[in-house]
């Protein structure tokens, strides 16, 4: 009976308390029992239980009362925030989380916007109202700002110790609506996660919109086209726990016979072969990534090992795209693009934890289009892969829409930020008489590498960042090289603008000096765009004392045995080898 279910998610800023309450949810349903119970039951991976943020989705199914609720923890990192929108879309409500403590935050805030898109209803809680730092009234006042409820709305909670759980499962079955779909039409459910099972292939998590999916049932992607074979269908809680059959209103698991998630992507569609909707349900679009690194093992031995890696976590996240590459310096290795910093973060720590890899990362850079004299258009994602620039007659790079969250006492700071990195100051509102909201515009590549780092401190951390894709600019970029004894590394060189150009040029030369080691001969670090320098250094030579043998005697003993030295350094500068360390490449990512 579609009247006995509730579909809902909790939506957050990171560190809210999203995992926590789940938690509680999941113990006073009696879902879990005492003794299976554990913090964060629904974060499955390591990663996410140290750092303590929901990286995949779980969705759970609870009983109380006679009523079924579906609950879907989603991630509050803006890098998922494709997925979030989509596991919004399989619900009729939200849990509006927000710290007693903190207050509203940019996730909050672009986390809201999405569930008011999605028309959900969103029931507004207050956590950590136990803390000796919750000021329930200052931020009942954002929360009343922000949605228009009333004070009385807003439940006090404390996940943490379980005081006032029990009101928001009331309030999850009293005020948001029953699913409504029909039965007996075509079969519609929208994926709002996969995954891949070693042992089983891939495993969608549905929401059934309309008509049902039986096991054995043959089944097919709208989007991508691929068909399959639903083996086993089911609901979580949290284990998987086998059905006859998923019907209209219901989330549940459904495990295929698929390779890769390629198959079935995250918004896609899944109907019946046997009787094929026509209209897919909306909202699905192909996830871009927008950051790309070079990632290359220590040895060139490993390379297939970090190949094979990579291959085994794509099948498992669809939104990962690679390409083999190959540097003059580092060897074989693979280019890899991601959502996001944290997305390349956990990807990386990844490799390194479960394929126990060394690896080598370059600058992160994002991709650039070219319009040529020949009116083609070109992607470039490196700035190695950047054609003769006589042929070129523009360059586009991606620009993004942010949204900073700050206590208006920093607002002077973050504007001044902002502009140092190119980006231009769109609008300035407040939240309440404490919180103002910062929107901007700017370049993405100039915010990749520490933004965020930066931004925390200025505004002593409490500043919080959101922000989405906009669109693709014309600009004044050129490519700057780096040479390192008269040779170019393909791998250092990145894309500026020409205003940055001198500077940058002139930081990473000096950060080179530090990281490259002296040798028995000068070696010339040099920056240059198109062949023209614009800074140099040198790392001066080891000098050997090859007089300590002579005592007394001509000079001209002295500076013949000088001058074959400096004989020898010439020809060794000619021939010589700058061994160049893996920290010369991660330069770009500490700019301290």
């Amino acid at each position: 009976m579609q009247s006995s279910i509730r579909n809902f998610c909790i939506i957050a800023h990171i560190d809210h308390g999203k995992s926590t309450l789940a938690d509680r949810l999941l113990e006073i349903t009696g879902t879990v029992q005492k003794r299976d119970m554990k913090s964060q039951l629904l974060d499955k991976m390591d990663i996410e239980r140290e750092r303590g943020i929901t990286i995949k989705l779980a969705p759970v199914r609870m009983k109380y009362k006679d009523i079924e609720l579906n609950l879907i923890d989603t991630p509050g990192h803006v890098d998922f925030s494709y997925e979030v929108s989509r596991s919004l879309e399989a619900c009729e409500g939200a849990i509006l989380i927000v710290d007693a403590s903190q207050g509203i935050q940019a996730q909050t805030l672009a986390n809201v916007y999405l569930a008011m898109a999605a028309d959900l209803v969103v029931i507004p809680v207050l956590n950590k109202i136990d803390l000796p730092a919750a000021d329930v009234e200052k931020v009942s006042a954002e929360v009343i700002a922000l949605l228009g409820c009333k004070k009385e709305d807003i439940l006090h909670i404390s996940a943490k110790t379980g005081q006032g759980v029990e009101a928001v499962l009331q309030k999850v079955i009293s005020d948001i609506p029953a699913p409504s779909g029909s039965v007996d039409t075509d079969t519609r459910a929208l994926i709002f996660d996969s995954y891949y099972d070693d042992y089983r292939g891939v495993v969608l998590y549905v929401r059934i919109f309309d008509g049902a999916i039986s096991k054995g049932a043959d089944i097919q992607m709208v989007a991508t086209g691929a068909k399959g074979i639903a083996l086993e269908v089911g609901s979580l809680n949290p284990a998987m726990d086998p059905a006859s059959e998923l019907k209209s209103g219901e989330i549940g698991y459904v495990v295929t016979n698929l390779r890769s998630t390629r198959e079935a992507k995250v918004g896609d569609t899944v109907t019946l072969v046997s009787n094929p909707a026509i209209k897919a349900l909306p909202g699905y679009k192909d996830v871009k990534p927008f950051v790309y690194a070079g990632f290359f093992p220590d040895s060139n031995e490993n390379y297939q090992l970090l190949k094979d890696a990579i291959e085994k976590l794509s099948l498992s996240d669809s939104a990962l795209q690679y390409t083999p590459e190959n540097s003059s310096v580092l060897g074989f290795g693979v280019r890899i693009g991601f959502l996001g910093l944290l997305h390349m973060d956990i990807v990386r720590e990844r490799l390194e934890r479960e394929y126990s890899l060394d690896l080598v990362i370059t600058n992160p850079s994002t991709d650039y289009q070219l319009t040529l004299s020949t009116g083609e258009e070109v992607t470039i994602k490196s700035a190695s892969e950047l054609p003769d620039p006589a042929k070129i007659v523009e360059i586009r790079e991606p620009w993004i829409k942010g949204e900073v969250v700050v206590p208006k006492e920093y607002v002077g700071a973050v504007i001044q930020l902002v502009s140092s990195k190119r980006g231009i100051q769109k609008n300035l509102s407040y939240v309440d008489a404490q919180l103002a909201l910062v929107s901007f515009e700017a370049p993405l590549a100039n915010l990749l590498t520490d933004f965020y780092d930066q931004l925390k401190s200025v505004t002593s951390g409490y500043g919080s960042f959101n922000y989405e894709l906009d669109d693709y600019r014309a600009e004044d970029l050129v490519k700057v090289d780096f040479y390192v004894a008269g040779e170019i590394v393909e791998a250092l060189s990145v894309m500026v603008h020409r205003s940055e150009s001198q500077r940058l040029g002139r930081e990473i030369v000096t950060k080179l000096k530090e990281v490259i080691p002296r040798q028995n001969f000068q070696v010339a670090l040099q920056a240059g765009i198109g062949g023209k320098f614009i800074a140099r250094e040198d790392i001066s030579a080891f000098r050997k004392d090859v007089t300590t043998g002579l005592y007394g005697g001509d000079v001209s003993r002295k500076k013949k045995v000088l001058a074959k030295q400096a004989k020898g350094k010439k020809r060794m500068k000619r021939f010589g080898k700058v061994d160049i360390p893996a920290e010369a490449f991660t330069v770009m990512l500490k700019r301290d």
